[in-house]
């Protein structure tokens, strides 16, 4: 992979204290010293048995080197950042977040002062905005330097020409600036005053009353109902949202829990289920919630919005009754209430919101094509003062030089032309249309107009998995029990074994035996074994339509979660008009197979379920406890208790890493789970435990004390649960198939062969990710892949980076916890070994990792990167990408919304990099050195009219000709380049190799842009020296001689540069001529020399003379005519890879 990486650790080992009497931890300290010294490069015997290497280089010296060099290295800008740290820390001293306790219905008791709960999207107030505005537009190097260019001009010394002729640009560049901003900020502002001003009702102790969103406060009881249009599929305009985090108390579902939407909070369009605080749910009214006396222990707030600590006591009962509250008991702000009104205590506001702590502002973006620009208006500024001081040291330095210095400066001004800036501008929202308009990419939005370009330079693809380059549509395919492996092409008999098997037992339980002739010992046989295969598919089928967290929605009822009796469950909950909502896709795909198996999910709430059997018969089960799945855990667990024959069973499914350990010995699970994650499919493991009623009080009554602990509390209830997950019954494996979007393959072959490096960053296990690049042909079948062994411990680490480093060209599989061990001992090293790979997997990634993963391909491969994703757990990794791209997909549209490009298929982003990304680059980089050639022309021509005429600092071109010279007369043609392509877009989609030229820079580097210059040079001092030679006597008319070959050179070099002509273009050119042709006759004394008081006008007649013409036609042909000769025979002997292609 590598001949020789050195080993630079990110971290160095803490030395050993005298005092340390811990052998491990002797050894750890030991071992870190050791791997300071060693080269990344050794053999796995080598770092074993070669202990010589340990002392190939004595740390004594670095140390004495590192404390000699310590201040002059970076001693002084410690102590500077330091004390800066301190000083910002001062000024910006942050509120200390602690813990509360919040009395129902009594704000007023709220020990400390807590936010005001009104949501700021303005990025300024009244008094910032204005500074604040500038200060983002002169931060850049151009807008700086023309606002002291203008600024000079109130200097009567340094005055050389009208004022507009530099106010009027930049005060356009600003009011357009100001206004968009200042319109943007309006929109902020409503939008924020809509949601702060928006009604809810408020409980007090004399009823009702109305109180504005910005209104609430800690401690206030709030309700929220369900506003028309929370059916499925409904928009969120149409819902109020909930306006705090509140824990729930009541609510109107007789179930005692509610649905609530998250989709504007974590991404998912899965309901979720919330669950009212039992004591205050059992109340009589509504009313007595102000006749008790109870309060909300809650934990300071946080960002996690998976999780939330806290307990619930009424203080009034002896004993008092405490609850605890956990994640299921909160209702967070921005989601919305799907069924019944629901009652809730408000704990956090404001910025102390899930919602608000977790809205991180993202970065400004600022396009690789944008910063190149702003270094060449940086070498154009050194060239402009050279260029100067060459005047004045030519002059002589006569007299008061350095007033000539600067009149010289100004004179030369339009070397950098401000014009360059607006022209981007405009161009990149004329690439945002082109994408829009595009009907290949149907439903693209272009968040972010100022990074088109950007499209074009990628290196690096980062995608997620699920719903990305999957469908995030989940088909059950494989049941397996062990023996026996039931497909798809199977599934009947599954069928036939459940209503066998469920048939059998309703004969049995109505005691109906019939009678026969016995039958022989092989048939009895026989039929043993075919029913203990039945009772083993009944069993499996049974567990997984019992052990998930799904609900069964009716419509026209929505959020009603069952019925009161099995009658009505049986009768009116028809399955037409039934749906499934979980908060996995995987969960609703296992309850419709065990529905199309015969055992159907009919009714759920919190305390029951009901299942229908084949035979139509309705079965109850009770929920004693649910376990829901965390990542930590990687497994769910419920305990039901059978109403018909009081059976209390414990069942639980699970990845199969965590659920191996806690099941009965077998023989075939690892090996049934490896290959059906060879296929792509998802698996799961189920398993069961049957319960005494012994077994399960002992455990209810230490759950419910680990439950109420205030310290540690999820530990101490793991540490319970755990207690119980032993010797588990292994049922079955269910494997789930994800399906491939459409033409991922294709899509991904085609960025492959563009030069796009793609790693893959996802939340799911190894094997089904491995698998997933496979079918995906992300890595190529015939490509090795080199799976990263785990690794927890430095010298792991070094081992398994050692035998990766001896594989060539082969793909990396890496999970999230060997990554991080990596990235904190090898930074370097592995990013090093892993951006030489033509595929990188990085499985079971959090949200977090996958943004650090970009950052970290950008700070040490300084390429571009993008981003794509299309869920909430996807938004740290697009806001922190170059690039980011979002998908409306199922798990919500955050990631959309958050993006700088929304796409709907991923198919769809091959056209929009190969194709736009092309264009777009392209034509900006053509754009802005048409730009930059215009203005050094013209300064040019300056700098020999000054030259000629003994230096002097006297302008050439006077008032409206040089505002015009830069809008009305050239701006037309030169921004038509943006209609220009090089490629049809067919062809690019067909050859993406021409994609990799582009990431080079080459269309936009100092190479082009010093051709530009000496083009900018020949063709100024041809104009300005072909019009003082042919003037004859009449000196006056050098200036409609010069200006006017100037004006045609620069609508020939348009021309002559267009590859691909575009009717808008030939109106630009004749527009622009017309435009100067009316001007002739308007603009009269302009032509002239010196100011207009001079007496110097234009002699109209003089125009259409042959004397005219044939002077401005030679100066113009010499001009060009040389360059676009040289330019076919360069092309002729290299052509660029593109015009291979053209027919």
């Amino acid at each position: 992979m590598a001949a020789h990486i050195p080993l630079y650790p990110v971290r160095s080992a803490a030395a050993s204290g005298p005092g340390s009497d811990r052998h491990s931890r002797y050894q750890l300290e030991e071992e870190s010293a050791h791997l300071d010294e060693m080269p990344l490069m050794m053999s796995e015997e080598g770092f074993e048995n070669d202990e010589s290497d340990y002392h190939t280089l004595p740390r004594a010296r670095i140390t004495r080197r590192r404390r000699g060099e310590w201040f002059v290295c970076g001693g002084w800008k410690f102590l500077c950042s330091s004390c800066c740290d301190w000083l910002i820390n001062i000024c910006q001293r942050k509120k200390e977040l602690k813990s509360r306790t919040v009395w129902l219905g009594c704000p007023e008791k709220c020990e400390e002062k807590h936010p005001r709960n009104s949501i700021k999207n303005q990025k300024y107030n009244v008094f910032t905005f204005l500074p604040g505005v500038l200060y983002e537009q002169f931060k850049f190097f151009l807008n700086l330097y023309f606002l002291v260019v203008s600024c000079s001009q109130f200097v009567p010394a340094l005055k050389i020409g009208y004022l507009y002729t530099y106010w009027a640009p930049l005060g356009f560049v600003l009011a357009v600036t100001v206004m968009r901003e200042a319109i943007d900020e309006f929109r902020r502002f409503q939008r924020d005053k809509e949601v702060n001003s928006q009604l809810y009702s408020k409980l007090t102790v004399r009823g009702k009353v109305q109180v504005k969103s910005s209104d609430i406060q800690v401690g206030d009881l709030i309700i929220v109902e369900k506003a028309p249009g929370t059916e499925p599929g409904s928009p969120a305009w149409q819902n109020q949202r909930i306006p705090s985090d509140m824990v729930f108390l009541r609510t109107s579902e007789k179930a005692g829990s509610c649905f609530v939407r998250t989709d504007q909070l974590d991404g998912e369009t899965d309901w979720k289920l919330k669950v009212a605080v039992s004591c205050t749910q059992r109340l009589p009214a509504v009313g007595d919630l102000f006749s008790i006396n109870a309060y909300v222990y809650a934990q300071k707030p946080q960002l996690d919005i998976h999780s939330f600590e806290g307990t619930f006591t009424r203080a009034d009962t002896d004993p008092p009754i405490r609850e605890s509250l956990g994640i299921e008991n909160t209702l967070w702000a921005s989601t919305v209430v799907a069924s019944g009104t629901v009652i809730g205590v408000v704990i956090y506001t404001g910025k102390e919101t899930r919602s608000v702590m977790n809205t991180s502002n993202p970065k400004n973006k600022v396009g690789l094509l944008d910063l190149e620009l702003n270094q060449l208006t940086k070498a154009l500024f050194l060239a402009l003062v050279a260029l100067s001081v060459v005047m004045v040291t030519l002059q002589g330095f006569v007299g008061p030089w350095y007033r000539n210095l600067f009149r010289f400066l100004l004179l030369f001004s339009y070397i950098i032309p401000i014009s360059l800036r607006v022209n981007l501008d405009m161009g990149k929202a004329a690439y945002g249309w082109m994408i829009m308009r595009d009907q290949c990419i149907p439903g693209a939005v272009v968040r972010t107009s100022t990074i088109p370009e950007e499209l074009g330079r990628l290196v690096y693809l980062l995608t997620d998995k699920t719903g990305t380059l999957t469908q995030n549509e989940m088909i059950f395919k494989r049941l397996h029990l062990g023996t026996v492996s039931y497909g798809t092409d199977t599934m009947d008999e599954i069928q036939s074994h459940v209503i066998n098997s469920y048939s059998q037992m309703h004969s049995q339980a109505s005691g109906s035996n019939t009678s026969s002739i016995p039958p022989r010992k092989t048939q009895s046989s026989a039929h043993k074994v075919r029913k203990s295969v039945s009772s083993r598919i009944h069993e499996a089928v049974k567990a997984v339509a019992l052990c998930h967290n799904v609900t069964p929605v009716y419509e026209g009822r929505a959020g009603v979660s069952g019925a009161s009796d099995h009658a009505e469950a049986d009768q009116d909950f028809s399955d037409e008009s039934r749906t499934y909502q979980a908060s996995s896709p995987d969960e609703v795909a296992l309850v419709q197979w065990t529905q199309s198996a015969g055992l159907t999910l009919v009714s759920r709430d919190l305390a029951s379920m009901q299942l229908r059997t084949p035979s139509g018969q309705v079965l109850t089960y009770c929920v004693l406890q649910m376990f829901p799945f965390t990542s930590e855990s990687k497994r769910m667990g419920v305990i039901v208790k059978d109403e018909s024959t009081a059976e209390i069973t414990l069942y639980m499914k699970g990845a199969d890493s965590a659920m191996a350990p806690i099941v009965q010995y077998n023989d075939w699970l690892e090996e049934e789970c490896g290959n059906m994650a060879r296929e792509g499919l998802r698996t799961l493991v189920v398993a069961k435990k049957s319960l005494t009623e012994e077994q399960y009080q002992d455990f209810e009554s230490r759950y419910n004390q680990a439950k109420l602990s205030l310290h540690d509390r999820a530990l101490k209830v793991a540490a319970v649960v755990e207690s119980l997950e032993r010797d588990l019954e292994l049922l079955c494996l269910t494997g789930v198939e994800d399906q491939l979007q459409k033409d991922v393959r294709p899509t991904l072959e085609m960025l492959r062969n563009a030069g796009i490096k793609i790693w893959m960053l996802t939340g799911d296990k190894l094997e089904t990710a491995t698998c997933i690049a496979k079918s995906s042909h992300l890595v190529s079948r015939t490509q090795d892949i080199h799976i990263f062994r785990p690794v927890t411990s430095r010298g792991e680490a070094h081992l398994e980076l050692n035998a990766f480093r001896r594989k060539h060209d082969c793909a990396l599989v890496i999970s999230g916890d060997s990554l991080e061990v990596c990235l904190k001992y090898y930074e370097h090293e592995f990013v090093e070994l892993a951006r030489q790979c033509p595929a990188v997997v990085c499985c079971r990634c959090s949200p977090t990792q996958k943004a650090r993963i970009v950052r970290l391909l950008q700070r040490h491969t300084g390429k571009r990167t993008c981003a794509i994703g299309d869920g909430g757990n996807d938004v740290s990794m697009i806001q922190a990408a170059d690039c980011g791209i979002g998908i409306e997909g199922k798990e919500g549209k955050q990631a959309s919304l958050a993006a700088d490009f929304s796409i709907k298929q991923f198919r769809h982003l091959g056209r929009l990099l190969v194709v736009h990304g092309r264009n777009s680059y392209k034509r900006s980089a053509a754009l802005g050195q048409f730009v930059l050639h215009r203005g050094l022309i013209i300064s040019t021509m300056q700098a020999v009219f000054s030259s000629v005429f003994y230096f002097a600092s006297v302008p050439l071109y006077q008032g409206f000709l040089m505002v015009g010279y830069a809008t009305i007369y050239t701006m037309f043609p030169v921004f038509s380049l943006v209609l220009d392509q090089d490629v049809k877009p067919e062809m690019a989609m067909l050859y993406p190799e021409l994609y990799k030229d582009l990431t080079k820079g080459r269309s936009l580097s100092f190479k082009t842009f010093l051709i530009w210059v000496l083009i900018s040079i020949y063709q100024g001092g041809v104009l300005m020296y072909g019009a003082l030679l042919l003037f004859e006597s009449e000196f006056v008319r050098v200036v409609l001689i010069s200006f006017t070959a100037l004006l045609l050179t620069e609508l020939l070099m348009v021309a002559l540069t267009v590859r691909t002509w575009h009717w808008l273009m030939v109106v630009a050119e004749l527009l622009s001529l017309a435009c100067y042709a009316a001007s002739l006759a308007v603009l009269n004394e302009y032509f002239g020399i010196g100011r207009v008081s001079f007496g110097a006008f234009l002699d109209v007649a003089f125009v259409p003379t042959v004397a005219f013409l044939w002077k401005v036609s030679a100066i113009t042909v010499l001009s060009c005519l040389p360059l676009y000769v040289l330019k076919c025979v360069t092309r002729r002997l290299a052509p660029p890879s593109y015009s291979k292609l053209s027919p």
